[in-house]
């Protein structure tokens, strides 16, 4: 009979959670899964955040000149500030092209073709080479004795060198070379995201590729374009080997990473060399802030104003 008892309460009474901290958080709505980014998080504290916090303080901690004295004497610069406008001429024109010419290869790159894998790789390839080594190559294969030039004097279509390198077109070249894979990535990541029965939808109803492009691929992929343009910018923005190897960095490529590496550590003049990197990480983020305001805004205007 006793086995035939009902159970009591304390036999219906749930166990005990093997992991006190996990039912806490199960308790409270927290996704287990989101631990996973404490590790990343102590990274980027420890090689970001420190680094970045102890610039800025070291920035405002100028020998002369009071707190905002690594400031004024950067703005007091009229050499030194002409380094703003022409990073900004190298590194819109270079996201621009590496986004415009992502977007009809990576569309083209959806359908499956002979020789796919083999253009893959090649559009990949400059990731591999890294910054110096396709400054190197500009150099040799763009410069007055280098390939391209003895190619055209032996054709006949130039009497003397074409200058492209240690120049502002050299330099945005490189640019457009080591940027042009992570654009063409993220693209491409973003059009795969696309269903295709949209476009299959709008071919029944008798739209070409033209058509289905433009009112549907492309609106959809816009917002994505925007992420894309502002990590190429960033990139582009950061310009220094290609500006030192390629370029003229006391001349037209003297983009403000140089004024600030010159300043810190050719001049010992830590604060302002400091000050300036903090005005470069301000511009890219107000750029960054603007196209970002500019994508959210396409993204209500792609999902008709929801979410």
């Amino acid at each position: 009979m006793s086995a035939l008892a009902p159970p009591g309460p304390e036999a219906t009474r749930p166990a005990p959670p093997r992991n006190a901290l996990r039912h806490r958080l199960a308790e409270r709505g927290v996704d287990r899964t989101l631990l996973l980014l404490v590790p990343g998080l102590l990274a980027s504290a420890a090689l970001f955040c420190y680094p970045f916090l102890y610039g800025l303080q070291i920035s405002f901690q100028p020998k002369t000149g009071g707190f905002f004295g690594s400031y004024r004497a950067f703005f007091g610069n009229s050499f030194a500030v002409g380094s703003i406008g022409i990073t900004f001429k190298l590194a819109l024109p270079a996201a621009i092209i590496n986004v415009g010419a992502a977007v009809p290869i990576s569309y083209r790159m959806r359908k499956e073709f002979r020789g796919k894998r083999l253009l893959l790789a090649l559009l990949v390839v400059p990731i591999t080479l890294g910054t110096v080594l396709t400054a190197e190559g500009i150099v040799e294969f763009f410069g007055p004795v280098g390939w391209f030039n003895q190619t055209l004097h032996a054709l006949g279509l130039a009497a003397s060198p074409v200058k492209l390198t240690y120049d502002y077109w050299g330099v945005l070249l490189s640019l457009i070379i080591s940027g042009f894979p992570f654009a063409f990535l993220l693209t491409n990541s973003y059009l795969s995201g696309i269903h295709p029965a949209l476009e299959r939808a709008a071919a029944t109803l008798g739209a070409d590729w033209r058509q289905r492009f433009r009112h549907i691929t492309f609106p959809l992929l816009l917002p994505g374009l925007m992420t894309t343009f502002c990590l190429t910018f960033v990139l582009a923005f950061a310009v220094f080997p290609s500006a030192m190897m390629v370029g003229d960095p006391d001349g037209r490529t003297h983009v403000i990473s140089v004024e600030a590496y010159e300043t810190a550590l050719e001049h010992f003049n830590y604060s302002e060399g400091s000050a300036i990197a903090m005005v470069m990480t301000a511009l890219m983020l107000a750029v960054v802030g603007v196209a970002m305001g500019l994508r959210s805004r396409l993204y209500r205007g792609s999902t008709g104003g929801k979410g």
